[in-house]
């Protein structure tokens, strides 16, 4: 049985690695403020987890690597940005097995906004594999502004053994507010 104490965290590369071209740039952002010791945002990355793939090592080798970061995992944070939609390929692998296979809750992390108080009208943002969920209703879903103060709570809080407890789940205004995030 894997240890389940990992955070992965999906996003859409848009076939790029380079900075400022994809959401590559938040995940890289959530890794710097864990390596961070002034504060108290810690996550363990999933993807550390595991041996690393290159971009051009073969399809097979890489969905086998995805696996096995998702079964040590407990939440999966989904930055979805702009774009996310868009990725046909491995966004939606990895939604499918986080809630068909694994039945980790998954934190849907908007880097637009500073609160998220009515999720379905971000429905237009969904990924496909992760709009039938929800609409479904099979996955567990936070939706969170990309924040560091309400990912680190969404991460500490949410996990394969304390689900979000429906797929429409967020915040209230008086946490942003009290987070320092709006007025």
């Amino acid at each position: 049985m894997a240890y389940r104490n990992g955070t992965y965290v999906a996003f859409h590369a848009q076939g790029t690695n380079l900075p400022g071209k994809s959401d590559m740039d938040y995940y890289n952002l959530m890794k710097a403020w864990s390596a961070k010791t002034d504060d108290d945002f810690t996550m363990i990355n999933s993807h550390d987890k595991a041996s690393s793939v290159r971009d051009s090592s073969r399809k097979s080798t890489l969905r086998n690597s995805l696996l096995e970061r998702l079964r040590n995992s407990k939440n999966m944070v989904l930055i979805v940005g702009d774009t996310t939609r868009l990725d046909t390929d491995w966004v939606p692998f990895e939604i499918e097995q986080a809630v068909d296979t694994y039945e980790i809750p998954i934190i849907a992390a908007y880097p637009d906004y500073d609160s998220i108080c009515a999720p379905a009208s971000l429905s237009s943002l969904w990924p496909t594999a992760l709009a039938g969920r929800i609409n479904n209703q099979t996955a567990q879903v936070l939706h969170i502004a990309f924040k560091k103060a309400p990912l680190m709570d969404a991460i500490d809080r949410f996990t394969h053994d304390n689900l979000p407890g429906g797929s429409l789940i967020h915040y209230t205004r008086e946490a942003y507010v009290n987070w320092g995030l709006i007025k």
